[in-house]
C-alpha cells in the first residue's frame, strides 16, 4: 500500500462522515433548532463562562483533546499492523468518537455547561453522579501526574554519573523549556489585546503567529535555564495551579488558540511529507496485519481488547467528553459551532492518527525507532527531506515537531487540572445546584475553586514524583471506561427527552465490553506478578482499582439501562 493512497482514502472517508453523518446527528438532536443562547452567555462570569469565537474555541478544544494521544496510540498499536489501526481510526472516529464528543458537548450546553457528572445526576440519580465523579476525578489526577512528569522530563537537565550538569546533552530540553515559557508570555499579551483592547482577531492572529516563530528562534539560541526534572515538577505545579483558576480569556483561550497553529503546522508538514515522498509501506517492516495475538517481547498482546484501549484519542477517548462538557461547553458562543468544533475536531484527530501510521512506515525504513517522538518526528522530517530542495530542513523540522509535541502535553495538563477542579466542585452539589448557591458551611470550602485546585495539584504532583508509572497501566482501560460512561450518560439524557439515542447504544455496549475485558486481563496479569513474590505496591494498586472499575462499570451500566427502560415503558403507556 502506498502511504499517499492510504492518506487520501482516509481523508475522503472522514470528510464524508463529517458532512453526511454529522448533518444527520444535528437533525436527530435538534442542534441549533431554536437558536437558544448558550451557557457562555446566560451564565457569563468572566472566569470560566466566557463566549469565544469559533476559531478560538476550536483552537482550545483541538489542542486540549489532541495532546500526544493521536501519535502515541497508533505507534503503540502498530504491532498489530497498519490495517486494523486504520479501520479502527476511521470507524471509531466517525461512529464512536465523533458521536461521543459532539453528544457530550450538546448535552452539557443543555445542562448549564456542567459536566457529564451533572448530566448523570439529573438523568440517572445522585449516587450514579458521585460514582462517576469520583472515578473521573481520580483518572484526571493520574493524567495530571503523567503529563506533569512528561513535561518536567522534557524540560529537565541531564546529569552525568557524578551528578555534574551535561550542558550539551541538556541544550535541547532547555530550549523546549524556554520556548514554552515565552509562548505563555505571548499568549497572555494576545489575550489582553483581543479581549481588553479589542484588537481585530485577524491582525492579532498574524502578529501572534509571527511572535511564535520569533520565540521559537530565540528559544533555540538562548536557553539559560538548566534545572532538574524535580525542580521543573514543582514549577509546573505552581503554573497549573495559577492557570486553572485564571479567567479563560487571559491564558487558556489565547494560549490554546495560538497552540493550535503549531498543531496545524504539524499536520501540514506531515501532509507535505507524505505527498512529497509518498513511500510504499514495506510489508516486511510494517505488515498490514500481524495477527490477533502478537508477542512484542513483553508477553502476548491480544488485538481485542488492546487495540481499542491503545488507540484512544485517534478513535474515541473518554477524556474528550470531559473537555467537551468541562471547558468547551462554557465557552461555546453559538450552538451551531458545536458540530465543527466537537465532531470536526475529533475527525481532525483521526487525520493526525493516519499521518502517524505513514510516519511509522517511513521511520522503520530510516531507523527512527527511539520512542514515540523520534518515530513521528523522525519519520515525517525524513519524508520531507526527500523532496528536492528540502534536504537541509530535516533537522529543523525534527526539532520543530518535537517542540510541538511537548507544547501539547503542557496544554492537556492545564486543561486536565481545570477539569479536575470542576469535578471536585460538582461532587458536593445537589442536582441543579451551582457553586455560587452554597453560601456557608463546610461545603462552601469544598466548592471553593482555589481549595479544589490546590488539592488537585498537590495530589497530581506528588503522584507524579513518587511513581505514577506503577499504575499507569490502568489508564487506557480507565480512559475508555470514561468514554463508555459518557456515551451512556448522553444516551440516557436523549432517551429522557424523547430524542433518538440509538446511535449511542452500539458504541456504548462495545466500549463497555472492551473496558471490562481489558480490566479483567490487567487484574489477571497483576495477580500473576503478585503470586511470583517480591512485588511493590504497583500491582496491588492495579488489582484493587481494576476490580473497583469493573464493579463501577457494571453498576452504572445497569442503572443506565434501567433508566432508559423505565422511560420507554412510560412512553409506551
Amino acid at each position: 500500500m502506498n502511504t499517499l493512497v492510504l492518506l487520501l482514502i482516509s481523508v475522503a472517508v472522514l470528510l464524508c462522515g463529517y458532512i453526511f453523518y454529522g448533518r444527520w446527528l444535528c437533525k436527530q438532536w435538534g442542534v441549533d433548532e431554536k437558536n437558544v443562547e448558550t451557557p457562555a452567555h446566560t451564565m457569563e462570569d468572566g472566569v470560566d463562562y466566557v463566549p469565544a469565537k469559533a476559531p478560538v474555541l476550536m483552537g482550545h478544544h483541538f489542542s486540549s483533546i489532541a495532546g500526544a494521544g493521536p501519535i502515541t496510540g497508533p505507534i503503540g498499536a502498530a504491532m498489530f499492523g497498519w490495517l486494523p489501526v486504520t479501520l479502527w481510526v476511521l470507524v471509531g472516529g466517525i461512529f464512536f468518537g465523533g458521536v461521543h464528543d459532539f453528544g457530550a458537548l450538546i448535552a452539557s450546553i443543555r445542562h448549564k455547561g456542567q459536566s457529564i457528572g451533572e448530566i448523570i445526576s439529573v438523568n440517572m440519580g445522585r449516587r450514579a453522579k458521585r460514582l462517576f465523579l469520583t472515578f473521573a476525578y481520580l483518572t484526571l489526577i493520574l493524567v495530571v501526574a503523567a503529563f506533569a512528569s512528561i513535561v518536567a522530563s522534557t524540560f529537565g537537565a541531564q546529569y552525568d554519573e557524578a551528578g555534574v550538569l551535561d550542558k550539551a546533552a541538556s541544550a535541547s530540553n532547555a530550549s523546549v523549556a524556554m520556548v514554552s515559557f515565552l509562548f505563555i508570555v505571548i499568549a497572555i499579551i494576545f489575550g489582553f489585546c483581543v479581549y481588553r483592547r479589542n484588537t481585530r482577531m485577524g491582525i492579532s492572529t498574524i502578529l501572534g503567529v509571527v511572535a511564535i516563530v520569533i520565540c521559537m528562534a530565540v528559544g533555540m539560541k538562548f536557553h539559560p535555564f538548566y534545572l532538574s526534572a524535580n525542580t521543573w515538577m514543582i514549577i509546573v505545579g505552581v503554573y497549573i495551579a495559577i492557570a486553572s483558576v485564571t479567567p479563560v480569556w487571559i491564558l487558556l483561550q489565547p494560549r490554546d488558540y495560538l497552540s493550535s497553529f503549531l498543531l496545524y503546522a504539524m499536520l501540514i508538514i506531515a501532509f507535505v511529507g507524505v505527498v512529497g515522498a509518498h513511500p510504499n509501506i514495506d510489508p516486511t517492516l510494517f505488515p498490514a496485519f500481524n495477527g490477533f495475538a502478537v508477542d512484542n517481547g513483553n508477553g502476548v498482546q491480544y488485538l481485542f481488547p488492546i487495540l481499542f484501549t491503545t488507540v484512544a484519542c485517534g478513535a474515541i477517548s473518554g477524556f474528550h467528553s470531559l473537555v467537551s462538557s468541562g471547558t468547551t461547553s462554557k465557552q461555546l458562543d453559538k450552538e451551531k459551532d458545536a458540530k465543527p468544533i466537537a465532531y470536526g475536531g475529533m475527525l481532525l484527530e483521526c487525520v493526525l492518527a493516519i499521518l502517524t501510521l505513514c510516519a511509522i512506515a517511513y521511520a522503520r525504513k530510516t531507523g527512527h525507532t527511539a520512542g514515540a517522538t523520534d518515530i513521528f518526528a523522525g519519520g515525517i522530517s525524513a519524508m520531507v527531506a526527500t523532496i528536492p530542495g528540502c534536504a537541509g530542513l530535516e533537522h529543523i523540522l525534527y526539532t520543530l515537531l518535537i517542540l510541538t509535541y511537548s507544547a501539547f502535553c503542557l496544554t492537556s495538563l492545564d486543561t486536565a487540572t481545570r477539569l479536575a477542579r470542576f469535578m471536585f466542585q460538582e461532587f458536593w452539589l445537589e442536582p441543579g445546584q451551582s457553586a455560587s448557591d452554597i453560601k456557608s458551611g463546610w461545603k462552601k470550602v469544598m466548592v471553593n475553586p482555589y481549595f479544589a485546585t490546590i488539592l488537585t495539584v498537590v495530589l497530581g504532583i506528588l503522584l507524579g514524583m513518587t511513581g505514577y508509572s506503577k499504575i499507569w497501566g490502568l489508564f487506557g482501560s480507565a480512559n475508555q471506561l470514561l468514554a463508555a460512561l459518557g456515551l451512556l450518560a448522553v444516551a440516557t439524557w436523549l432517551g429522557n427527552i424523547g430524542k433518538n439515542n440509538k446511535m449511542f447504544l452500539i458504541p456504548m455496549a462495545f466500549m463497555m465490553i472492551v473496558t471490562i475485558c481489558s480490566l479483567v486481563l490487567i487484574v489477571k496479569n497483576q495477580i500473576g506478578i503478585v503470586m511470583k513474590g517480591g512485588a511493590d505496591w504497583g500491582p496491588y494498586a492495579q488489582i484493587i482499582f481494576g476490580v473497583l472499575l469493573i464493579i463501577l462499570a457494571i453498576v452504572l451500566a445497569v442503572e443506565g439501562i434501567q433508566t432508559m427502560s423505565k422511560k420507554r415503558k412510560q412512553k409506551a403507556a
